[in-house]
Parts: structure tokens; sequence; C-alpha cells
């Protein structure tokens, strides 16, 4: 892992995604790239002509780069290679910018657990991030600023119709040294007995070349019920799960499963483009 990005809005939260992107990177030796992004209503955008300052942005501008500084700054940050960035914009559209314009291996963010994301992403900004990232979204939950990842929690349906990308998530857990348990969720309306599922699994991560590996079935009334039921009671470190883009968390999380997993689990959540 070479680059982190750590979108934020100076929040209290936002500082403990900070805090636990920079244990990643005390580990994996990676750049620190920190990203605030002034982001105002379309009319104002639109309003806005090349070469011309509004008085109105400049402060806002010169208050958010001392606040970027203040942070690069911070004690938890003592040691690390440390860059800024400052973006004007839509708070998607610039977050997936600066990760693409930077070739970032990480995202992380912060939240506040249970009552969903209020400080650094409102409403639908949140899930449009997660959903449409190109790279592994990292979701930081309430306080915790120390990211283990010896019990990670893959949870699939492992119909997987882009086998290219779901090997970069396989990748993923190899250079970071993750050992997956990988999670399969039987539903009423979706059972499958457990001879099959195991085959199917088996074969599908051998042809991947997959062998470090636990893998467990759960029955439950629902699939987010089942994930984090089972991450309870196997005390994850980290649930992980793959998203489709526009189509949702996965092919087996539809609707607003995906909302809710964010939002409810008290868990830390990493998010892969498959």
């Amino acid at each position: 892992m070479k680059k982190i990005l750590v979108p934020t809005d100076f929040s209290d939260h936002a500082f403990n995604a900070v805090k636990a992107a920079a244990s990643i990177a005390r580990k994996t030796n990676a750049e620190l790239l920190l990203l605030h992004i002034i982001e105002l209503p379309q009319e104002a955008m639109d309003a806005i002509k090349p070469g011309h300052d509004i008085p109105e942005i400049m402060f806002f501008k010169q208050w958010a780069e001392k606040r970027l500084s203040e942070t690069s700054l911070s004690p938890e940050l003592n040691g690390l290679n440390v860059s800024q960035i400052l973006l004007l914009g839509r708070t998607v559209n610039k977050v997936a910018e600066a990760a693409a314009d930077n070739n970032v291996d990480l995202i992380v963010m912060g939240s506040h657990g249970a009552s969903g994301f209020k400080e650094l992403f409102v409403g639908s900004n949140t899930e449009k991030v997660v959903r449409h990232s190109d790279v592994p979204v990292l979701v930081i939950k309430n306080e915790e600023t120390e990211i283990k990842m010896e019990r990670v929690v893959f949870a699939s349906d492992f119909i997987v119709e882009n086998k290219a990308s779901f090997v970069n998530a396989l990748n993923f857990f190899r250079t970071s040294n993750v050992k997956p348990h990988f999670l399969m969720v039987n539903t009423p309306n979706n059972f499958k007995p457990t001879h099959v599922a195991e085959k199917f699994v088996a074969d599908l991560l051998k042809e991947f070349d997959m062998t470090e590996y636990e893998f467990s079935i759960y029955n439950d009334l629902d699939i987010e019920k089942g994930i984090l039921n089972f991450s309870e009671r196997v005390n994850a470190d980290l649930i992980a799960m793959g998203t489709h883009g526009r189509k949702g968390i996965s092919k087996f999380l539809n609707g607003s499963i995906s909302e809710d997993l964010v939002n409810h689990s008290s868990r830390s959540l990493l998010t892969f483009k498959i």
C-alpha cells in the first residue's frame, strides 16, 4: 500500500479516521493524503468564473488551508509522509477525482456508527462514495482508531460477474496479510444446502489460488441480520463486502441493505468495487 486518502471535515469523527489511517500508514509505510472539500450549492458553483475570486470562498479556502495544516502537524501523524489536498466542488465527485488523480490504494472515512454518517458525509453522499469508489473504502466507526485485521468477515453471495475485479479484493487481503473469513448468509428466500455451498465456494476460491481462509454459512431471516449476527458471534475486527457501483452493495444486497449495514454496524467496514 502506497497512498491512503482521508477526506475530512475536521470533525471529531473525521479525525478518528485520520488516526486510523495513520496507524495503517505506519504499518505499510504509506503516504497519507488529507482531503478537504469546500462544497457549495450548484448555483454558487455555476456563478464562479475562471480567474475570479469570490471573497466568501476565499475566506473558507484560507480557513480550510489552516485546518489542514494543523491536522497534518498533529502528534498522531508525527513521522509520517503527509500531503494536503483542498478542492472546490461536490463531495462525491471530488473524492473520486482525488483518488484517481493521486492513484490511491485506500480511502478512509469516519462515521458515527449506528446513527449513520452525519458530519463527514450527509445523506446520499455516503452511499455514493462507497458504491462508486474504484478503490477500497474503509469506514471507521465511532472512536475506533486502531484497525485490526486479524478477524475479517468477507460477506458475499460468491456469484462473481467480474472475476478480475474480485481478484483485486483478494490481493488486498494478501498484501495486508489478512486471512479472510468468508461468509455466505442463507435466508428462507435464498437457501443453499451446506454441501452445495461449500463445494461452490471451494471451487471458486481454488480458481483464484486462495488457500488461506475460513468459510462459514450462517442462517438468518435476512442478509443484513445474518452479517451483523455472525460478525458479533466471531467478534470480527472488520466486515468486508463488495459493491457493484450503481447496483448497490453486491448482487445479493439489494435496496437499502447496503445503507443499513453501513449505518447499523458497530464495526468498521471495508468495501470493494466488484
